[in-house]
């Protein structure tokens, strides 16, 4: 199962060409997903009205060098490690999910589009990699599903609740889990499984794919650009318009304001921030 190519045998009852034209029409779909989530939520215009502002605010330049520095931060940090997430359990489990979908996804291309027929002679490491991808992408998602997601870890809520927001997890968790008893069962030759799960598969896959105006799918292109833009607003001062963070011990910042000495003492303690300061565990 785990090195055999589940296309190749599928090209038997299905012609190459209408499996790449599928994907082809996945990719559309998802271009055009998100630029309708982009007209409808106006993101685009979000950020630059935002860039805009933030620049009236700035109290320094940031030169095009810093920017390039910034953005490889970002890449290494929020995009390739997920270090915006505190919680090492729910970073994890994203990392899991994020990284077995981009195996999924692209080694399903590169099978598809190179070594879909029978007689192609595909390297075992591409299978591997397609069902490996899969199973990341099921145990980071389900993991996610019934541990972590807040409203079932903090608010209490049943992990069978669903809401529209629910579309893009439960939608991955189909594919990957319909794409390996696809698998498994075609290996095994049980026709009639073998062609149910399948059809699950390819409504599940259309589902994710074509649901991004609808679905969280389109998030994931807009989070790199929104920490660009939190972090050059660091560097340069303006703080998403946010007030200085201040000192409590410093005579200055008493004398500005008379009633942190009243209420806390000349010598107040640094508490953090109250949000890692617990868990919110309390439903």
């Amino acid at each position: 199962m785990f090195t055999s190519n589940p296309f190749s045998e599928l090209s038997a009852s299905i012609p190459v060409i209408v499996m790449q034209a599928y994907i082809i029409l996945m990719v559309l779909l998802v271009i055009g997903g998100t630029v309708l989530d982009m007209i409808h939520k106006k993101s685009a215009q979000y950020f630059f009205e935002n860039a805009q502002k933030a620049k009236k605010s700035a109290k320094r330049s940031v030169g095009a060098g810093e920017k390039a520095s910034i953005a490889v931060q970002v890449l290494v940090n929020e995009v390739l490690t997920s270090g915006e997430f505190c919680n090492v359990k729910r970073r994890l489990s994203h990392l899991l999910t994020m990284y077995g979908f981009i195996i999924f996804v692209v080694t399903t291309a590169i099978l598809i589009f190179g070594y879909a027929t029978p007689e192609a002679s595909t390297p075992t490491i591409l299978p591997l990699l397609w069902h490996i991808g899969a199973l990341m992408l099921a145990v980071g998602g389900y993991w996610f599903w019934f541990a972590i997601r807040v409203d079932v870890s903090a608010e209490g809520l049943p992990w069978y609740r669903v809401e529209r927001a629910d579309l893009f997890i439960l939608s991955l968790l189909a594919t990957s889990t319909f794409g390996l008893i696809w698998s498994f069962t075609q290996s095994q030759g049980i026709t009639g499984w073998s062609t149910l799960f399948f059809v699950l598969f390819i409504i599940s896959s259309t589902t994710l794919f074509g649901s991004v105006l609808w679905s969280k799918f389109a998030h994931m292109f807009f989070k790199p650009a929104a920490a660009f833009q939190k972090r050059v607003t660091r560097a340069d001062g303006s703080k998403e318009n946010l007030p200085p963070d201040y000192d409590l011990t410093d005579p200055a910042v008493q004398a500005k304001f008379p009633d942190i000495p009243e209420y806390m003492g000349k010598n107040p303690a640094y508490m953090g921030h109250g949000i890692k300061r617990e868990s919110p565990n309390h439903y």
